[in-house]
């Protein structure tokens, strides 16, 4: 039976400028099994779940579970200790905090608002280790991720390529297995483990690879398409080279272009999950990149 992952693939669905919009992060180990709704369907205290949902509404922070790769026994426990991470993703100002929690609740004394304006507020220590690569996995949301995801964090933990999480949920299904990559905040489609090996090793030298690359979460999707065109157009590379307003883009050498994006309903009818119904989800078309000529801008 056809899955949603092959449905797209058959169609060659581009997956650049579909990334889960997010200019921060904040990611919360749970270990065990995770519901459809993770947040609340996990065994995290669903009363906390939905207090991490209300307090990130609206501030450009989203909420995910992780866990690490391998079985996952439903053993109901507690965990006296887990990892938190926070991470702003706007270039020039990108950051990762992490912090060893024993009650998940005092999340909830975060500020929202100023983390998604990348104000950490002391949040924990840096995190200075390896990128971190996070793994969607959560079958009971769409079973692609599981049986694409799940292998895919497997071999990448066992390689020992980066610090490998799963995580319940980047968006994109049918572009699955998806990883989001730290402390950029790329997020990448149909990532087999050579492509993932590649991914990483850019990352630490402060990188970005094109192929596969859904976006910077930093950016609304028009603002995704417009950045990795002019990436395609200028060979740029660097992971902070360019930020986006809008669909204006600003290298830090003071060149800017103005890109033209459509948002246009996919045709033939697919679906954006498995068990969904066909749909036409938006794909972002480039119409034309011009640089923008600025009084005030720098040759």
């Amino acid at each position: 039976m056809s899955t949603c992952t092959t449905v797209s693939s058959s169609l060659a669905e581009p997956v650049a400028a579909t990334a889960a919009t997010a200019r921060t992060w904040l990611l919360l180990e749970q270990p065990g099994p995770w519901g459809p709704k993770a947040l609340t369907g996990s065994h995290l205290d669903p009363r906390v779940g939905r207090a991490l949902e209300r307090a990130a509404a609206g501030t450009g922070v989203r909420v995910g579970l992780i866990r690490r790769p391998g079985p996952h026994a439903d053993r109901r426990r507690d965990i006296p200790r887990r990892t938190a991470y926070v991470a702003h993703t706007v270039p020039g100002r990108s950051w990762v905090r992490e912090a060893v929690l024993e009650d998940p609740e005092t999340l909830l004394g975060l500020d929202f608002t100023a983390l998604g304006h990348g104000d950490h507020r002391g949040f924990g220590v840096p995190y200075e280790g390896d990128p971190l690569a996070l793994v969607c996995t959560n079958g009971r949301r769409d079973r692609c991720c599981a049986l694409n995801g799940r292998p895919l964090a497997a071999e990448l933990a066992a390689a020992r390529l980066g610090h490998v999480w799963e995580v319940t949920h980047l968006g994109g299904h049918r572009f699955s297995p998806t990883m989001l990559v730290l402390p950029h905040g790329y997020a990448y489609g149909r990532v087999d483990l050579a492509l993932a090996r590649q991914v990483l090793e850019a990352t630490r030298e402060g990188r970005v690879v094109l192929e596969g690359c859904r976006g910077r979460s930093a950016w609304e999707r028009p603002g995704q398409a417009a950045e990795l065109a002019v990436r395609r157009l200028t060979g740029e590379d660097r992971a902070g080279a360019l930020s986006v307003d809008g669909t204006r883009v600003r290298h830090v050498d003071g060149r800017v272009w103005d890109v033209g994006v459509t948002a246009v309903a996919a045709e033939p009818p697919r679906p954006e999950s498995c068990g969904a119904a066909l749909g036409a989800p938006l794909r972002m078309e480039i119409s034309g990149i011009q640089p923008a000529l600025l009084t005030n801008s720098v040759v």
